[in-house]
């Protein structure tokens, strides 16, 4: 059996690597690293930010042959009172907005989905919006999940997500502006980061806090799916 992990950003792969205990390495035309979890073979790599190059990752890590079982991990938005940093969300469904269109993750190990998670390219979203998301069991946002899901259900190979908390979604927490601090590969825009601590000096604790959280969210996504897809390549 071999799992493909799919990573947005750099700083959400690192502690995959670390988790999963894999190196730099190659499956097949696929750049990225590989190793092993419980019985299983592991080829991870990153998408990009967006359902654009999460799309096109999807479709290359599928190219490279050989993956059973895709499993998208990182860190995610929270929407509405029952999710905080760094809880997890393993989703029971993913929705593409405004679309609409659901996936199903498959079973991962021990993880029971549970809540929703949307996708999509834009960043906040009007109180109405959020209303109805709360209403329709929405718990955090992200910009990858659905269109890898797509991707797999269209291959028919099975997948799952695990996405920790890092944000708010449903306030000022992270707005255009501190989106736009990172490249769409989701390495940092060093000159954009500096001329936005030029203008907002006040902004940089903010941003501090925001960086500690998601590193705490992406360490515990991590370490939950190399359990999670351990314990799943035995049966257990």
């Amino acid at each position: 059996m071999r799992f493909g992990i799919l990573a947005p950003m750099p700083s959400e792969l690192r502690p995959v690597v670390k988790a999963f205990g894999l190196r730099r390495g190659r499956h097949g035309d696929l750049d990225g690293h590989v190793g092993r979890v419980g019985e299983a073979d592991v080829v991870a790599t990153t998408t990009g930010i967006g359902t654009e190059l999460a799309t096109a990752a999807a479709r290359r890590l599928l190219a490279a042959g050989g993956i059973d079982h895709v499993v998208v991990v990182g860190i995610a938005g929270a929407i509405g009172p029952t999710r905080a940093v760094p809880d997890l969300v393993v989703p029971a469904v993913v929705a593409d907005w405004p679309e609409g269109r659901e996936f199903r993750p498959d079973p991962l190990g021990p993880l029971v989905g549970e809540g929703a998670i949307v996708t999509s390219d834009e960043y906040g979203y009007d109180p109405e919006v959020i209303a109805d998301f709360i209403g329709r069991g929405v718990v955090a946002v992200d910009m990858e999940t659905v269109a890898v899901a797509e991707v797999c259900v269209a291959a028919g190979v099975p997948w799952s997500a695990v996405r920790a908390i890092s944000d708010r979604a449903d306030d000022e927490t992270v707005n255009q502006d501190v989106i736009g601090l990172v490249k769409p590969d989701g390495s940092p825009d060093l000159g954009r980061s500096l001329r936005y601590l030029a203008r907002h000096p006040g902004r940089l604790p903010h941003l501090a806090a925001l960086g500690r959280n998601a590193t705490a969210a992406a360490r515990a996504a991590a370490r939950t799916a190399a359990d999670a897809c351990a314990r799943h390549s035995v049966g257990a």
